[in-house]
This record gives structure tokens, sequence and C-alpha cells, in this order.
């Protein structure tokens, strides 16, 4: 008996140039059912390919516009994601990287998403952070 594959037409790939392009056989991101997902994102700038200079701070906030990019690609933003998941290089960064993400995703009278967040051992291009996310699609 064959395995049943998936229905690709209840998945689809929503893609930006105001991101990083997918460098591997993955998407960008995903719509799929009431969910869009992220691929992981670190500090590249979408214009040149490579990591921002200035740190922990300047890679999460090049991520976190990454994010927002893909989000807007799928006529979402920030409000609505609902999961995240933090590699960090180091997790002597993770006070820094966490006033920035409070910045983007948990500003003053907002819910902000659920979070996982571990140290790695590497990350693509030596980054030294990267983040996925998910979020809810309103129902139209």
């Amino acid at each position: 008996m064959q395995p049943m594959l998936p229905d690709e037409s209840l998945k689809s790939a929503v893609t930006t140039q105001a991101a990083p392009a997918a460098i591997g056989p993955y998407s960008q991101s995903i719509r799929a059912g009431a969910f869009f997902y992220t691929s992981g994102q670190v500090g590249l700038d979408p214009a040149t390919g490579q990591l921002v200079p200035g740190g922990i701070e300047a890679q999460t906030a090049r991520v976190l516009e990454n994010v927002k990019a893909l989000l807007r690609a799928a006529d979402l933003d920030l409000a609505h994601v609902v999961k995240t998941t933090v590699y960090l290089q180091d997790l002597a960064d993770f006070a820094a990287m966490n006033a920035v993400y409070a910045a983007y995703l948990a500003p003053p009278g907002t819910v902000a998403p659920a979070r996982t967040t571990v140290q790695v051992a590497a990350l693509p291009k030596d980054a030294l952070v990267e983040i996925d996310c998910i979020a809810v699609i309103p129902s139209a």
C-alpha cells in the first residue's frame, strides 16, 4: 500500500525579495490552512546577502525586519505571530536579544507570542541569532 501524500493544494509558498532568498530546498515561508510559517531567519541583509554588522542587537533587528517582510507578503504583521523559536549561538546574548525582540514582538499592551529559546553550536553564516515563527491567519 502506497503512503498517502499530502495534498499540495493545502499549502502555498509565500516569497518576497524584501527578505533573504531561500538558498536550499526550502521555502521562505508557507501558508497552510489557518497558519503561516516562516523558515528560520538570520541577520542577512536581503540586498547584499551578507550578515549585518553590529553584533547581536543589529542581527536581531535585521532578523525581525526579515520576518516582518515575510509576514507583509502574506498580508499579515507581527501581531499575528503566536509562536517563535529563537536560536542563539551564545546564551550570554539573551538579554541583548530579548530587548530588541520585546520592542518588535511584545510592546506594551500586546500579547507576546509563546517562545522557545535555545543555544546552538552553530548557525548558518556564523550568525549570532536565528528566529522562526508561526502566525495565525484571521478568517476571511
